[in-house]
């Protein structure tokens, strides 16, 4: 598996998806930018994951901020957009908020949430531990309840990513989120 790190990386090669969700009971999701599941970004066999996925992260402007599991309950971040690197186990994720979409993610994976976005770990399988990496400038927050119009307004004009945090500056952000 190539990846940033590697010379002959190419950001066309990452095989991605995109998920688009609409609000949901208090949790926003959000309006205008899809949900982004990077599939194999980085080789699931590599020696140590955490510290490869954390160096791709900070070259890429996405500060990695800590490493543990998902919260098993429902939350979301209405300061910053989150990208989750699976680095070891996997899981299932329900994204979107109660009642929302199961994604199946494993090592070397990452997800990519739009602030707004609901998350909370349904079940997982091994020693489930992701790196959890934000753009730089800004700080999260964890909610749980819905937003003001206040909030609902100054979370959907937070700052738009620099970069990609997989691909850097030619990667599936940059094209899904315009």
């Amino acid at each position: 598996m190539r990846h940033e790190l590697d010379p002959a990386f190419n950001p066309a090669d990452i095989a991605f998806e995109t998920l688009r969700l609409a609000p949901h009971a208090w949790v926003p999701n959000n309006r205008r930018l899809p949900v982004l599941i990077y599939r194999r970004a980085l080789d699931p066999s590599a020696k140590d994951l955490g510290k490869t996925f954390e160096a791709l992260f900070e070259r890429n402007e996405w500060p990695p901020q800590w490493r543990d599991s998902i919260f098993d309950y429902h939350h979301f971040h209405s300061t910053a957009h989150e990208a989750l690197a699976v680095i070891s186990g996997k899981a299932d994720v329900i994204v979107g908020g109660p009642g929302g979409e199961v994604v199946f993610i494993e090592a070397g994976d990452v997800v990519l949430l739009p602030a707004g976005t609901g998350h909370c770990l349904q079940s997982t399988e091994g020693r489930f531990q992701v790196v959890g990496a934000y753009p730089k400038g800004q700080q999260w927050d964890i909610r749980r309840d819905a937003l003001s119009k206040e909030e609902l307004a100054a979370m959907e004009a937070l700052p738009f990513p620099r970069s990609d945090p997989v691909s850097g500056h030619d990667g599936p952000l940059l094209k899904e989120w315009t």
